[in-house]
């Protein structure tokens, strides 16, 4: 396991300075080593020769499908290559292999769905209605799933093993350096006696290194290393703890003024200059993190966390050395980034800055052998997870693009909507989730726009209104069921179940699925696209109080479920039905929150 972990690290090092060597070699050669080193770890953990004799056989069935892409590989390439029969069987035993170390990483529901997925691409032939596809050939079906870059060797893990892994390596030489025990002391005494304390903190900092990094999963593995644990020790359970940073991490890519790069994409696309994006794109986020901020609170007082007396932490020399080293590191790949280089690159200075200056302080450490097992497998073992992860995820959307599915599902649902603007908007919502499944940010938005949009801009939507919807629900993909890659990142990190850090990831992030909805029923919302101070002031506070009620209702205080359907009523009262009943919504809506305060009040007093 060291030694596999070892070359792991090596391979990512070496791609973060020097660049991708091999796509062929990189992709295919990091799932043979990510599966050997998850099978390796299944040894150490199973207890019966059965269990021993499945992982020898996905062993073997890993191995000859790998070794049947690389003699068929230079022949693929050149398009003169038709797969023989052993080629298709050897693939099968690759994607059967993939499936079945997803569900040993990351449990049953994703391998589930990677294998209905395998099966309706071979035989959705005979499904009903508009799922019924025209046919897929064997050959054709094994050679975009297995033997090309459209399926598990596709985008999501090129994206994961030339950018995000070394994200973990930086996580794991935090642990190693005990900066990541420093920080939990300095996000206690920081947050003071706020219930959600370090959850709170995380929202913050996820957001805030979201607005660079170019990817979701990029934002969750490099900061979730760190805020996961200070979420957990602060008493939350594993998979909410996932879900924070999940859902706070997502938002990164809505915050100005980068927006995971989209921003500068959108000003071109549209024509639009990018100081408007950047202002039309401020409130949302702004109000996206705020609502995250009431639920995060919502649900500490709900699992009984009390509110604890400001801690007395006082920090030595070191420890503020440490926490320096953290800035810097930060810092280092921030400007890195901002500089032009790639988030790879970015990452490894983060890892450089980190390893000088800590060692520098913690010498004791150059020769702690059992420290350095532990870093060394921790980083490569969460790195093989994700690696499998997206291997079966680009089953599902090879699949789908193989089939057409989900463009005649977007299609279809534009026709079915004709000229109803809400359920335009309502069927467009779930088409561009569907669209968005597994792809970075980039790639999900400019799809989804040239697909989606001309339809919004018919219905009399302005353009940077159309493309700001567009880009949030492509963006909330990333937290939505099945194919969830932000929550699957983070669930690993956390020990948690994917799909139910995907789940409660979904319920945190609900005023984000809601805000796209508002700035097109409330267009003033977005500053700077041609709208007075008035009419601002009065979308935003419209806005601002639906997202507190729709936060609440997610996590209503024990003993108050009555109040989920009150405040999702006036919440949509105060953004779909006109100023008029808007205002007398927003009287009523502080009224609830007022009469809230004062039984919170009488509550504690008793208490």
């Amino acid at each position: 396991m060291t030694g596999l972990s070892l070359l792991i690290i090596g391979v990512v090092f070496y791609v973060s300075v020097f660049g991708v060597f091999s796509d062929s070699y990189l992709r295919v050669g990091m799932l043979l080593a990510g599966g050997l080193l998850i099978i390796l770890a299944g040894f150490g953990q199973s207890g019966t020769a059965a269990d021993r004799a499945i992982l020898i056989a996905v062993a073997v069935a890993l191995f000859l499908g790998v070794y049947q892409y690389f003699r068929a590989a230079e022949e693929i390439e050149t398009g003169l290559y038709f797969l023989t029969s052993i080629d298709i069987w050897m693939g099968l035993l690759g994607l059967i292999a993939v499936i079945e170390l997803t569900r040993r990483s990351v449990g049953l529901v994703m391998a589930l769905v990677a294998g209905i997925v395998l099966v309706y691409g071979a035989f959705g032939h005979m499904a009903p209605g508009f799922l019924r596809h025209a046919g897929i050939s064997t050959e054709e079906l094994m050679t975009v799933l297995w033997y090309s870059f459209d399926g598990v060797f596709g985008r999501p893990m090129a994206t994961v093993v030339s950018t995000i892994l070394i994200f973990i390596v930086f996580g794991a030489l935090l642990e190693l350096l005990a900066i990541d025990l420093v920080l939990v002391r300095l996000a206690m005494a920081a947050t003071g006696r706020m219930r959600s304390g370090p959850a709170a903190a995380a929202t913050v900092a996820s957001g805030l290194f979201g607005t660079i990094s170019g990817s979701a999963v990029a934002n969750v593995v490099g900061t979730g290393v760190i805020t996961i644990p200070l979420i957990k020790k602060r008493g939350f359970s594993a998979r909410f703890a996932a879900a924070v940073e999940s859902a706070a991490s997502s938002g990164g890519q809505i915050t100005p003024p980068i927006m995971g790069a989209v921003a500068f994409i959108m000003a071109d696309v549209t024509g639009v200059p990018y100081l408007t994006i950047c202002a039309a794109a401020a409130v949302p986020a702004l109000l996206y993190y705020g609502g995250l901020f009431v639920a995060i609170s919502s649900a500490a007082r709900n699992m009984d966390l009390a509110k604890e007396a400001r801690p007395d932490i006082s920090f030595n020399w070191r420890e503020l050395v440490q926490m320096g080293i953290f800035v810097l590191a930060l810092a280092g790949i921030v400007v890195t980034m901002v500089g032009g280089s790639s988030p790879a690159y970015a990452g490894f200075v983060g890892v450089a800055l980190a390893a000088v200056l800590g060692f520098a302080i913690r010498p004791d450490l150059l020769t702690n052998r059992e420290a350095w097992v532990k870093f060394i497998r921790s980083a490569g073992l969460i790195s093989a997870q994700l690696v499998v992860i997206v291997g079966a995820v680009g089953i599902v959307i090879g699949v789908l693009n193989l089939t057409g599915v989900g463009l005649r599902f977007a299609s279809l649902l534009s026709s079915l909507a004709e000229d109803q603007l809400i359920l335009s908007l309502i069927l467009m919502a779930f088409a561009c989730l569907l669209l968005g499944m597994g792809m970075p940010t980039v790639p999900a938005y400019l799809i989804i726009v040239l697909v989606m949009g001309p339809s919004l801009q018919r219905l009399g939507v302005p353009i940077v209104h159309t493309h700001m919807f567009v880009l949030y629900f492509g963006v909330l993909s990333a937290v939505t069921p099945p194919v969830a890659l932000a929550a699957f990142a983070a669930a690993p990190i956390a020990g948690a179940s994917p799909m139910g850090t995907a789940i409660e990831a979904s319920r945190l992030a609900l005023p984000g699925f809601v805000i796209p909805f508002a700035f097109i029923y409330q267009p003033a919302l977005l500053l700077g696209t041609g709208f007075g101070l008035a009419q601002s002031a009065q979308a935003i506070l419209f806005v601002l109080l639906a997202t507190i009620l729709i936060s609440r209702a997610c996590y209503p205080r024990r003993g108050k479920a009555y109040m989920v359907p009150v405040g999702l009523g006036l919440a949509a009262a105060l953004i779909f039905f006109g100023p008029m009943v808007s205002w007398i919504a927003a009287v009523a809506a502080l009224g609830v929150m007022y009469i809230d305060r004062l039984e919170l009040d009488a509550e504690s007093q008793i208490s």
